[in-house]
């Protein structure tokens, strides 16, 4: 079952440092970009993935072609895909060790979610981080850099 309570999904975002977001896109009129710059500015990590745009940048970040090529752990993996096409992102969200799939609004794919929590991760299915952040009031990401 998708995580739907408020307290569960300010958990997942809370405890979310690293984001491998598929379907992301390098034009500003499309709502990976803006959804990218957003996470960005609030600390987390997030590592483009695009087959389409494969080693260009998006907002400074080497866009990678799947999250396979990646090899670092990946917190969450938010899918920018049509429905039908969120299964195979959220196979591969499976086979790279992510904790949880994020399908953004309007990806709805029962049998991919299903699948998902039967691997072991959660799931949020039709929300938006960038809706849920402010309105949850999600602190931003802090550094875990060492002090100096």
């Amino acid at each position: 079952m998708p995580l739907t309570h408020d307290e569960d999904i300010y958990e997942l975002l809370a405890s979310t440092r690293t984001i491998a977001l598929i379907g992301a896109s390098d034009r500003p009129d499309r709502p990976s970009y803006g959804v990218m710059a957003y996470l960005q500015s609030r600390g987390y990590r997030v590592l483009p993935v695009n087959p389409q745009i494969t080693g260009e940048h998006v907002h400074g970040e080497y866009v990678w072609r799947e999250l396979s090529q990646i090899g670092e752990v990946i917190d969450m993996v938010d899918i920018f895909r049509r429905p039908q096409a969120a299964g195979e992102a959220v196979d591969e969200a499976i086979a790279a060790g992510a904790k949880s799939v994020w399908l953004q609004i309007g990806v709805i794919n029962e049998e991919a979610a299903l699948r998902a929590e039967a691997a072991g991760l959660k799931v949020v299915m039709n929300r938006c981080p960038k809706i849920e952040i402010p309105r949850l009031q999600v602190p931003p990401v802090v550094s875990e850099s060492p002090p100096r």
